[in-house]
């Protein structure tokens, strides 16, 4: 093996050995992620962005392209004055590594990096903003007669890319180890399908960080996904049993709930925001997929293609 090579391939290894113990960052099995199906070692990376020019354009030398994949069952989120529990997620976003600055430019895949199941608020709608002393509201309340009008799911959405992701970080615990806007889709008849905790230009910031480390598992597999732990073109590292979180974010008002955003003041009220302390979220056994060329320098300038390549291979019928 080259001392370019060597290198590459030791500066990919230590990257993924620090993804291995990224957030799940906000909170999902894969089968919540929608996109194509993989065999055999590739299937948690259903949506890594392989094809975005930034990952085709990795030479394997200078810049090092990788896929990252990570998901949580269940967890729970405190927003203001309420506590509801997190359904599953999954986050899934390429990364570019620069071998000689050791800096990280993260890839989303097309409709954002987190994919999260829907949740269902505590209460519904009469937990959500009833009962009120403001008549419009008093109204609503009072109209709310069956399940499906008290009904009200939540679901996590990204408010942006994600963004400054430190290696450093990566290997303790009690840092943040990238910032993720997100914003929450607060859904039901009443309140309408534009009714959100955020959003894109007013997201909340999440800041994860380890609260515990995961057990780590380095292999190998073959370029269509099959394991092969002597000889394969593709190095992966699997993590699982961690626990990670936030407790710094802040929380911004409702907004677009009801007919004009007649509801926001109402749902500020009950659930105590803006909030911009005493919120937290805990993602619990979550888990950690990643993977990248083997030997990146050894199929230079072409290694992001090749990753491609590989990844495309694997897709199932």
């Amino acid at each position: 093996m080259s001392v370019a090579s060597g290198k590459v391939r030791s500066a990919t290894v230590a990257a993924l050995a620090v993804l291995a113990m990224l957030i799940p960052a906000s909170m999902a099995s894969a089968s919540t992620a929608p996109g194509v199906t993989l065999a055999g070692d590739w299937a948690p990376f259903t949506r890594c962005p392989v094809d975005d020019p930034a990952m085709l354009a990795a030479d394997g030398v200078n810049t090092v392209a990788l896929c990252v994949a990570s998901d949580s069952p269940s967890g729970s989120i405190t927003l203001g004055s309420t506590t509801v529990p997190t359904g599953d997620s999954n986050l899934q976003f390429g990364l570019v590594e620069n071998t000689q600055s050791g800096a990280f430019s993260i890839i989303s895949p097309p409709g954002g990096a987190i994919v999260a199941a829907p949740v269902q608020i505590p209460g519904g709608l009469l937990g959500l903003m009833c009962p009120s002393n403001i008549p419009v509201v008093s109204a609503v309340c009072a109209e709310i007669t069956n399940s499906s009008l008290n009904e009200v799911t939540a679901t996590l959405e990204p408010a942006g890319d994600p963004s400054d992701f430190s290696l450093g970080a990566g290997l303790s615990a009690g840092e943040p180890i990238l910032t993720l806007p997100v914003m929450i889709h607060l859904q039901n008849p009443l309140l309408g399908s534009d009714c959100y905790v955020g959003s894109d230009s007013d997201p909340i910031v999440l800041l994860p960080e380890n609260l515990t480390t995961p057990a780590v598992n380095l292999g190998r597999f073959d370029a269509n996904g099959t394991p092969d732990p002597s000889d394969g073109v593709m190095l992966s590292i699997s993590s699982t049993g961690g626990t990670q979180g936030d407790s710094s974010f802040a929380v911004p008002g409702a907004t677009g709930c009801g007919l004009a955003g007649v509801l926001d003041g109402a749902v500020d009220l009950k659930q105590g925001l803006p909030s911009p302390s005493g919120n937290d979220l805990v993602l619990n056994n979550a888990s950690a997929n990643l993977a990248g060329l083997n030997s990146p320098a050894l199929v230079a300038p072409d290694a992001g293609q090749e990753l491609s390549s590989y990844w495309h291979s694997a897709v199932l019928p």
